[in-house]
């Protein structure tokens, strides 16, 4: 259960589905509540299915690469603190009016990069290579199904969401996920260091 919790929470606070919200709403402006509870739909299944391709097949890349866990760790640690300084500094990269009109706003950019960003497969690799046997996996399963659904109410009841906690809301919860995720990245670069000390 311990390991459960502590998969969902990093996923969320990488995804962020409450900071989704605005984007979502801005790119399906336009759009019936059909084609966007539809686009609701295939966003998350977008990103669920390629968070969960490198999570069986992250380790068999990591080995063509000769990469190791410490150095995987480190390298996510920075790679998840450069993305808890966007959700604090609330600098991140909006899509731009190219990539929406090249692409189904499902799939580019809403399904990648913002919901199944580096960030959100870097961890989900490190915690396929933390796992330790078949209790490990259901609860690293579970949690990234339990993320999923989470991801994809958020965006079906999206502008629930918005009125209920508004724009200021919305800011809140994505400076505190930062916050966390921040924690998060300090200690996986932490595990990574203590991890080479140990080995040399």
């Amino acid at each position: 259960m311990k390991f459960f919790w502590e998969v969902f929470v990093t996923l969320f606070v990488i995804i962020d589905p409450a900071g989704t919200v605005p984007v979502f709403l801005g790119l399906t402006r336009d759009r019936s509540d059909r084609d966007r509870n539809r686009l609701a739909w295939q966003a998350t299944i977008v990103a669920f299915g390629v968070i969960v391709v490198f999570a069986l097949f992250g380790r068999t890349i990591l080995d063509y690469l000769g990469v190791s866990l410490p150095a995987l760790e480190g390298a996510g640690g920075l790679l998840l603190l450069l993305v808890a300084l966007e959700l604090l500094t609330g600098k991140a990269a909006e899509p731009t009016a190219a990539e929406m009109e090249r692409a189904n706003v499902a799939f580019v950019p809403l399904g990648t990069p913002l919901l199944a960003g580096p960030g959100a497969i870097v961890a989900t690799m490190l915690y396929v290579q933390r796992a330790q046997g078949i209790a490990d996996g259901f609860a690293l399963a579970a949690a990234m199904i339990a993320v999923a659904l989470t991801v994809w109410a958020a965006l079906r009841f999206a502008i629930v969401v918005q009125r209920v906690l508004t724009d200021n809301g919305v800011e809140l919860l994505t400076r505190i996920s930062g916050l966390l995720l921040a924690a998060i990245a300090v200690q996986l670069v932490a595990n990574s260091i203590i991890a080479f000390v140990h080995s040399a």
